[in-house]
C-alpha cells in the first residue's frame, strides 16, 4: 500500500511503525473471510481491509477520529485472525492499537459511552473492585428486562448481568494456593501470573496449574505487587494506564530475576500471554524499560508451551471423555500457539474433537462482550452451535474470557485445559466428571 505520510509525521515512532505496517498491505482481501465482523456484517469497514483504510486515512491526514472511524474499529474484535491469515505480514495487532489510541486522543464519545468505558477500566483490572461489582451485579438481575429497553447503554448493562452470572465466588478473596512441597529438587522455578478477572472467576485454574506442577517437580512462586498485566486498559485505548501497569509486573518479575532467578512466567490467560509476550515492542521506547520488558516477553509461557517440554508420566485409567478444545484467538492468532493445547490432551488419553470454523472469535475479546454484546452474542451462539456439533463431553479452552463466554450458553462444560491435564496426571476430577461417572 503506497503512504504519504510527511517527514515530520515519520519523526515519531508510532507513526513511522504504523507506515511500514501500512505499506506491507497489498490489498489482497484474504483476510476479510476470517473476519468474524465481516462474516457477520458483510460490511467492508468491518474488515481488516476496510479498518486498515480508515486508520490510514485518519494517521496520514492528521485527522481526529470522527464516529464512522470509532464505530467501526470499535467492532474490531482484535481476535488477530486476519494476521493469521496474512501473506504479507501486517501486523494489524500494532496498526489497530496505535488507531485505538488515537481515537481516545481525538474523539470525543458519548457521555454513557465514557462512562462505561471508565467503569470497565477502573473495575475490571482491580480483584477486589471487581469482586464487589459482581455482587451488586447480582442482586440487580431482576432489571436486566428492563436494562434491555434503555438503548445501547441498557443493552451493556444487561450484558454485564449476564456475564456475572456466569462468575464465581465472590464472598471474599481467594487465597493464592500455597505450592506444594515438591518430591525432588526443582527442575525449574517460575511465577504464575496471579492475574485480575481469573482469581476472582475461576481461582481452580491457577490452583490446578500449581498442583500439577508441583507434581512435575516445578517450583511455582507468586510474587508480591504483581497484578493486570494491561491488556484489558490497552484495548480500551488507555494506553498510559496500561503501560504503568505492564512496568509494574516488569518491577516485580525483574526483581525476583535478579534476587533468586527465574526460569519462565508461567501464564494461564492467553489474552494475558499475548500482551506480556508484546511487553517488549511496546515499552522499546523507554530508555528504563526496554531491556528488561524484552527479557520479560522472552520469559513468558503459555502453561501448555511449558508443559510440552517436559517429561510427562503415564496418564491416569481414563474412561473415554471426548473433548472440543477451543482455540482461544489470543492463542492461536495471537501467540501462534494451536496444535500443543491438542496435543498435551491426546497424550493425558483424552479424545479430543474438532470443531468447524475453529479460527473464528467467541465474541469474549476482553471487554467486547460488554461494549458490543449484540455481535458478541451472534458469535458466541455460532461458536457454541459448533461445538455442540462436535458431541463431546467438555470443552477446553485456554482463556478466561472464553470459558466465562461460553459457560453462558452452553450445556457441556467448561473447563480450561490445564484443569483436564491437572486431572489426568494425579489430580482431582473436575465436577462434570463425577456426575457424568467418567472417573474409573
Amino acid at each position: 500500500m503506497q503512504t504519504n505520510f510527511s517527514l515530520a509525521q515519520l519523526q515519531n515512532p508510532d507513526m513511522a511503525e504504523s507506515d511500514k505496517i501500512l505499506r506491507a498491505c497489498v490489498h489482497c482481501g484474504f483476510c476479510s473471510a476470517t473476519c468474524p465482523t465481516f462474516v457477520l456484517l458483510g460490511d467492508e469497514l468491518d474488515s481488516p481491509r476496510g479498518r486498515i483504510y480508515l486508520i490510514k486515512d485518519m494517521l496520514e491526514n492528521g485527522k481526529p477520529a470522527d464516529a464512522t472511524a470509532a464505530k467501526h474499529i470499535d467492532r474490531c474484535l482484535s481476535c488477530l485472525a486476519c494476521m493469521t491469515a496474512c501473506p504479507s505480514g501486517v501486523n494489524y495487532m500494532h496498526l489497530v492499537d496505535h488507531a485505538r489510541q488515537h481515537i481516545e486522543a481525538t474523539y470525543r464519545r458519548p457521555l454513557a459511552d465514557r462512562l462505561v468505558r471508565k467503569a470497565l477500566g477502573f473495575v475490571l483490572p482491580h480483584p477486589n473492585r471487581l469482586r464487589l461489582a459482581l455482587a451488586l451485579a447480582r442482586w440487580t438481575k431482576p432489571f436486566e428486562a428492563l436494562f434491555l429497553r434503555l438503548g445501547a447503554s441498557g443493552r451493556r448493562l444487561a450484558a454485564m448481568l449476564r456475564l456475572a452470572a456466569n462468575s464465581g465466588r465472590t464472598s471474599g478473596p481467594a487465597p493464592f494456593p500455597a505450592p506444594a512441597l515438591l518430591a525432588s529438587r526443582p527442575k525449574a522455578r517460575v511465577a504464575i501470573l496471579r492475574g485480575c478477572v481469573q482469581p476472582v472467576l475461576r481461582p481452580e485454574i491457577n490452583e490446578a496449574t500449581i498442583r500439577l506442577f508441583s507434581r512435575l517437580a516445578i517450583e511455582c512462586v507468586s510474587l508480591r505487587g504483581e497484578g493486570c498485566c494491561g491488556a484489558l486498559l490497552h484495548h480500551l485505548g488507555q494506553e498510559k494506564a496500561a503501560l504503568a501497569q505492564a512496568r509494574a509486573n516488569i518491577d516485580v518479575w525483574s526483581r525476583e530475576i535478579a534476587r533468586n532467578g527465574l526460569d519462565a512466567i508461567a501464564i494461564t490467560a492467553s489474552g494475558c500471554g499475548t500482551m506480556i509476550k508484546d511487553y517488549g515492542f511496546l515499552l522499546r521506547k523507554d530508555k528504563s524499560y526496554a531491556e528488561k520488558a524484552a527479557r520479560v516477553s522472552a520469559l513468558s509461557k503459555d502453561v501448555t508451551e511449558m508443559l510440552a517440554a517436559q517429561e510427562l508420566p503415564a496418564p491416569a485409567n481414563l474412561r473415554p471423555v471426548t473433548v472440543a478444545y477451543h482455540s482461544a484467538c489470543s492463542m492461536q492468532h495471537g501467540q501462534r500457539i494451536d496444535a500443543v493445547p491438542r496435543e498435551l490432551l491426546r497424550r493425558a488419553g483424552f479424545e479430543v474433537r474438532a470443531i468447524a470454523e475453529s479460527h473464528l472469535c467467541c465474541g469474549s475479546a476482553g471487554t467486547y462482550n460488554i461494549l458490543q454484546p449484540e455481535i458478541a452474542e451472534r458469535l458466541r451462539d455460532r461458536k457454541i452451535a459448533n461445538i455442540l456439533a462436535a458431541s463431546s463431553d467438555v470443552i477446553a479452552t485456554g482463556n478466561i474470557g472464553c470459558i466465562i463466554q461460553l459457560a453462558g450458553a452452553s450445556p457441556v462444560p467448561v473447563l480450561h485445559t490445564i484443569e483436564l491435564l491437572d486431572f489426568a496426571y494425579g489430580g482431582p476430577a473436575p465436577d462434570f466428571m463425577n456426575r457424568l461417572k467418567l472417573v474409573t
